[in-house]
This record gives C-alpha cells, structure tokens and sequence, in this order.
C-alpha cells in the first residue's frame, strides 16, 4: 500500500526521508498484534496525510502461516528469517510484533542496521533488556533513526482529551487515581497452556500484559513520576493443559500494586485476567480537588467529567461524546457522534509514527518511557516477592512526557 507524501513543512530526520521512495516497512508477527498493526498499515493512509510506505514483507515462523496472513493482511511478501529482512536496503521501518523474549534481540539489530522501530508494549521481558533496547535506541536517534514503543491507549481520542484537560488544570491537584484493567480469558481452568503463560516467553502474566497499559496512562495523564510501589501477584490456576499433559503456570494471574507518585498523589492498580464477565475493561478514576475523570475502554467514545468549581447544587458526572472535529484524531473519521473503535487506536499509532519519521521529531512514547514502565513492573514483583514490602525507585526525576502530535485537523 503505498501512501501519499505528507505536505508538513519540515526538514527530514535522516538520510532515508525526503528521498522521493516510499519507505518500506516489515513487520515481525502475524498472531493478534500483528493483525492489529496489518489493519492500521492498511488504513492509515485512507484518512491521515502521512508519507508514502508500502507494506513490503511479514516475517513469522511458520512459512505457510505467514505468507497466508501476508496475503490476507495487504503485504507484497513473507519471510520466516528476519535477520535477513532488517539487512535489505528496501526496508526502512521495521514494526515487532512478536513476543517480549524477542524484543530486545530484534529492536537492537534494527536500530544498529538503521531501520526506525515501532514495538509492542511492554518494551521487554526484564529491565536489563530494556535497557538495551534503550541504550540502542538514544544512539541510533543521534542518527536520525527514530523509535517508539506501543502503548496505544494514548491514542483514544477520549484519553487524549482527559490528558488535555488535566494539563489545563481542570482537575487541580490530583490526589488520587484508581486504575482497574480486567479481562476473563483465563478463567476456565482448562484453558490451555500458551507462551503468555510461561515466564521464559512471557516474561510475566497480567502484570506485563495489562497492568504495563494501566500504569503507562498514569503516568502518561499526569506527566508524573512514580517514587515508591508495592504489590502483590497471584497464579490462581497453577497448572493448565498442554502438548504433552499439565504444564506448570510460571506467571501471574492478577495483581495489584500501590503508586506513590512525585507530586504527592497515589494510584492503586488492579489487574486480572481472571475476572469473570470483564472481556477487556480498562476503568480509569482520576480525582482532583477541583474536578475528577472517569473512563471505561468498553466505552472508549466517553469521557466523564465532573467540575467540581461550580455550586454543588449544579455538581454531577457530565457524559463527553468524543467524536467531535475538535477533540483529538477526531476529524480524520466520521461526522459527530458515529462512534469510532478499539482497532482506530492503532490507526493513530501508526499514524502518529510516521510523522514523526517524517519530520525528525522524537516520537511518544519513546523506549525510556518503556523503560519507566518496565522498571515500575519490576519493582511490583519484587514488593510481591518480599511480601508488599514498599519498593523505592531510584533516579532523578524525569521531564513529563511530551504528549504525541492528535491531528485534530484531520487528514
């Protein structure tokens, strides 16, 4: 697919843009993420002006099953060796899909190759890799070659919105925030044994599966930084069905951690992939002393709001519809009031990377901000580990993130 030229006034970041070529991008996974991303690569260009790309090869395991999905998804060829695809000259972006045991080898070989890097969320499977996923990623942006991790959440026009708002001091001072991310897809206890289940491939179960996306919008709202945890995980079913009989669980399956932040707030955040009847609900409470947020990703168009500034007898939860031209990536898509859905948040992403490639600016949320993350889930296993005990984290404090360029205009 191949895309039209961005019109931005900016010089280019390096010496792949501005060439007049589209740039080729490769993607590592085919599974659910890589599904996600075929769909935003495909569509992108269809309501946002970005460079011109073409999806040019997926890259998998299984050669059948990935030249399967590469047909299926909209890309020109498949390849099962992706050494060899981040050395073609052809090849410009490379998106990981895979799973977190490979981040870091992948992401490291294309930066050092000098490709621009988009990854899943969470950046790694441990804090070491992170930080040299990290470490590759500073030297390879000296360079002009950008990267940028997954966390695609900021990219709901709802949650962009809330963040707006909190920078214009709408909520005051915040004190605290309640984060709640819960799913049911492992509640059955003969579900079966899958490498999210399994910490050599997994790295962790819920913890880095979800709670990397709940603790990612804390600190992504506030533009803090979080200064102590504490935390507990629980395996509920130890042991589930595989190829060869029962297989030992080596993961969570739900956890809970306290934030105290730099500001003086503090978070709670409860994961689980065990809650019955929640399929994929990631609950947001943000409670200032001059107003409060509520949001529901099942209903990830509205945004609550409370002004605690007017008379209490005016007070109450006001609903935001989130589709109007004005609020972020909004006018891109349908006129005010059709709704948009889970998979546009990757469209965003996708989006947002590109111009970002295109104009030589760092996109967000970048490999330290992942590298945050990954340190604070770290820190919640070993509070579990040592019995909740409170986890200080060291380092200077950070600047707050920049938040990612909306395109309110549109396409």
């Amino acid at each position: 697919m191949t895309a039209h030229k961005s019109t931005d006034n900016h010089a280019p970041p390096g010496p792949r843009a501005g060439t007049g070529s589209p740039l080729g991008v490769a993607m590592i996974g085919y599974a659910f993420m890589g599904k996600a991303h075929s769909n935003a690569w495909r569509n992108v260009a269809s309501y946002f002006d970005v460079p011109a790309f073409e999806q040019r090869v997926l890259v998998g395991r299984d050669a059948a099953r990935v030249a399967e999905a590469a047909a299926k998804y909209g890309w020109a060829e498949s390849s099962t060796d992706w050494r060899s695809v981040i050395d073609r000259d052809d090849i410009q972006i490379v998106d990981i899909c895979a799973p977190g045991f490979m981040h870091a080898e992948i992401a490291v070989a294309a930066l050092a190759a000098g490709k621009h890097v988009l990854v899943e969320k969470p950046l790694a499977n441990t804090v070491a890799e992170a930080e040299s996923m990290t470490a590759a990623a500073k030297l390879a942006r000296s360079q002009g070659i950008q990267s940028m991790i997954g966390f695609n959440y900021r990219r709901i026009p709802a949650l962009a919105l809330a963040r707006e708002l909190i920078s214009e001091g709408r909520l005051g001072a915040i004190r605290h925030v309640r984060a709640a991310y819960l799913q049911d897809w492992l509640v059955d206890p003969e579900s079966p044994m899958t490498w999210r289940l399994d910490k050599a491939t997994a790295g962790s179960g819920a913890l880095g599966d979800i709670a990397s996306h709940a603790i990612d919008q804390v600190l992504f709202l506030l533009g803090d930084q979080v200064t102590e945890v504490s935390g507990r995980l629980h395996t509920f079913t130890s042991h589930r069905p595989g190829r060869n009989g029962l297989e030992e669980v080596t993961v969570d399956d739900a956890a809970w951690a306290t934030l105290s932040l730099a500001s003086g707030a503090v978070a709670s955040v409860e994961v689980s992939r065990v809650a019955t009847g929640q399929k994929n609900s990631l609950k947001l409470e943000l409670y200032g002393d001059k107003g409060s947020i509520l949001f529901d990703l099942e209903d990830l168009n509205e945004l609550g709001f409370l002004d605690a500034t007017v008379p209490v007898r005016e007070q109450g939860f006001r609903r935001i519809l989130v589709t109007e031209p004005v609020h972020p990536y909004s006018a891109a898509w349908w006129p005010q009031g059709h709704v948009i859905g889970w998979e546009h948040t990757f469209t965003h992403e996708i989006r947002d990377f590109l111009v970002a490639i295109d104009t030589g600016t760092e996109p967000s949320p970048s490999f330290e901000d992942g590298l945050t993350v990954q340190r604070i889930l770290a820190a919640v296993e070993e509070s579990a580990a040592a019995r909740s005990s409170i986890i200080q984290l060291a380092g200077t404090p950070v600047a707050a993130t920049p938040a990612p360029t909306a395109c309110p205009e549109g396409a």
